[in-house]
């Protein structure tokens, strides 16, 4: 301020420079929040995967586990190839005898534009 109480200009050099710090700060921001919504949308995909294989494998224990309980009747239950896309998307449940008294369960799915997933799981039956 002036003597007079009116408020000093300021030179020309600094003019503006304000606005430039502010303009800075908030594209600093911006690029900080466009991280954090990359690592939310990262992180909902990794969990919808995590689910997927979860039901996945509940899927392929729950076939061993009628196999398992029905040991005199298990070649009646071998399947080629079930649907099960109401669980999984694109989804498909088969189950192969790979040795004697020795069952493949293979669960795959597929979501859409991505590449497709598998989960096997093999046990042994006694009786089977």
């Amino acid at each position: 301020m002036t003597e007079s109480g009116m408020p000093m200009k300021p030179n020309s050099s600094e003019q503006g420079f304000a606005l430039l710090e502010v303009m800075i700060a908030i594209l600093i921001f911006s690029f900080g929040l466009l991280g954090l919504v990359g690592l939310q949308a990262n992180m909902i995909k990794q969990s919808t995967d995590a689910r997927y294989r979860a039901v996945a494998s509940y899927l392929a224990q729950q076939k061993l586990g009628e196999m398992w309980a029905n040991p005199a009747n298990v070649l009646t239950l071998l399947e080629n190839s079930v649907d099960v896309s109401a669980s999984l998307p694109a989804g498909t449940r088969s189950v192969a005898q790979t040795a004697p008294g020795q069952f493949t369960v293979t669960v795959r799915w597929q979501q859409p534009g991505l590449t497709q997933h598998v989960f096997t799981t093999t046990a042994s039956i006694a009786g089977g």
